[in-house]
């Protein structure tokens, strides 16, 4: 590549996706790369609040955006992990999954063993919430945000207006250099040798490139439909295909929450979203199981809320492409693929997508050199997270709470990756072992496989039980719960920046 003519790098759609591949290109390849971003004017705002993992952390600090910049003009408040309800089953506790912290090196592997001993039958306590510093925080309202003598960070993620991020991140892009062409596109050309040649806009004006980022949303209108990529549906094994969303005000007077909700309901589970002007929820379900119109009325009851509240309806395409880089194409976003926002994976893959394919293209010289291990490393990136969702339904133990979840605890579809990791916990294996033989700990590693199948209670009847000896090395939890304590004490209140 020369530095002159610049690239041309043309972005179909805006969004989170979009504006955010748009900036993570400007700033690497500034003065090498031209950027458009072609975003319709007529798309609506959504306004679902959607949450992250700590990889979007990683995202604005690349930007070098703080977070008294960006949070505030969208809502935003933190998350340091996510509380499941009612997905252990009737009468079953439920559990935090936190995000890893360095600080769980002091508590984890008492964890591993005591979880150990427990699916061998020895009566000790193994519910993660105990051994974690994340869960005593989100029950007390604490923010992620600990003193200065305090020698450890914690993780965290956020919560967000998922429309004003992508509006920020329009205007930080436009500031970085990237054209904004507020238009709509009519028509794809495609050249002879099967590569893009230009966008057409409604106007008849061709906007031409020499390689094109589809986040065009489930149309995948470039992937798709104009190149044919194929897309790989997830039914089999991950039911949900549609979610009812609606907000609702805070209660007056409850701190703010730092973790977002996950409760299971009849053929799906809700969400609870904080954001600081409001909360969002969600109901995703299956339309093989229940009706939009019953998913609703479950839902209002769930919150309480009337007609009085709009409730919108949405589809959900989950599944991904079997090749993200087609030709001259890059597809990302919803255009890619979609896995259910159980474990707020969205903008975790844009991000991973965004770096490996900066890595990749650049490293083959801005031609596809690189783009069959491109495609093989974002396709194991996409099965990896897939596995791990499909765990919480395969391992559900609602088998009272009707078909749904019955149907789900009973599927076969499982990827070898996923029927070894089970076949490991049920006899007893050793779980980091096996993350580590089949090279999965990327996507997630002990801490989260554990806090499921554990927070779960997966673990063999209590009547099987047998009391702990002194030969079992069991974790002294009077030690570790002080230690939480304490470590707790060095954090203050959830107040996001204003």
């Amino acid at each position: 590549m020369t530095d002159t003519p610049p690239f041309r790098m043309v972005v179909l759609g805006g969004g989170t996706a979009g504006w955010m591949t748009a900036c993570l290109f400007a700033r690497q390849w500034a003065g090498r790369a031209a950027v458009t971003v072609i975003e319709s004017p007529e798309i609506g705002i959504i306004g679902v609040g959607e949450g992250s993992t700590p990889q979007l952390k990683a995202f604005f600090d690349t930007l070098g955006i703080a977070e008294s910049e960006w949070m505030p003009a969208c809502d935003a408040t933190y998350k340091i992990g996510i509380g499941f309800t009612g997905w252990g089953g009737a009468g079953a506790p439920g559990y935090f999954h936190p995000f890893p912290a360095p600080l769980d090196v002091h508590s984890q592997p008492a964890f591993v063993h005591n979880a150990a001993l427990r699916r061998g039958g020895v009566d000790v306590p193994a519910h993660p919430d105990a051994f974690y510093l994340a869960p005593r925080l989100a029950a007390a309202g604490m923010g992620p945000h600990s003193s200065e003598s305090f020698p450890f960070e914690l993780s965290y993620g956020y919560h967000f207006d998922a429309y004003k991020v992508g509006a920020f991140l329009r205007d930080h892009a436009v500031r970085l250099g990237v054209t904004h062409l507020p238009r709509k596109v009519k028509d794809v050309r495609v050249g002879g040798e099967g590569a893009v040649e230009a966008l057409v806009l409604d106007g008849g004006e061709a906007v031409e490139g020499d390689f094109f980022v589809d986040c065009s949303g489930f149309r995948a209108l470039i992937a798709e439909g104009a190149l044919g990529a194929k897309f790989l549906p997830f039914a089999d094994n991950l039911f949900n295909d549609r979610a009812v969303v609606m907000p609702t005000p805070h209660a007056e007077g409850a701190p703010l929450p730092i973790a977002t909700g996950s409760t299971a309901m009849a053929a799906g589970w809700r969400w609870t979203i904080p954001l600081t002007t409001r909360v969002g929820n969600g109901y995703v379900y299956s339309s093989r199981y229940i009706d939009p119109a019953d998913a609703e009325a479950e839902l209002r009851a769930a919150l309480g809320v009337g007609d009085e509240v709009a409730a919108r309806h949405l589809p959900m395409k989950v599944g991904r492409l079997a090749e993200s880089w087609t030709a001259n194409c890059l597809a990302m976003g919803l255009a890619q693929g979609f896995i259910e926002p159980l474990e707020a994976t969205a903008l975790h893959i844009v991000i991973a997508t965004a770096q490996e394919f900066i890595a990749a293209f650049e490293g083959g010289g801005f031609t596809p050199q690189h783009r069959a291990v491109f495609n093989a490393r974002i396709a194991a990136r996409y099965e990896g997270i897939r596995d791990y969702i499909v765990a919480h339904y395969r391992m559900n133990r609602r088998a009272d709470a009707g078909d749904y979840w019955r149907d789900a605890a009973a599927m076969e579809a499982l990827s070898d990756d996923l029927k070894a990791m089970i076949t490991a916990w049920f006899t007893r294996g050793d779980i980091d072992a096996v993350i580590a033989e089949r090279g999965i700990g990327a996507y997630y590693g002990s801490i989260s496989w554990h806090c499921l199948f554990a927070g779960y209670g997966v673990f063999p009847d209590a009547a099987r039980m047998r009391a702990a000896a002194p030969g079992d090395g069991a974790a002294d939890m009077a030690a570790i719960g002080d230690f939480l304590r304490r470590a707790a004490l060095n954090f203050g209140p959830h107040r996001p920046p204003r």
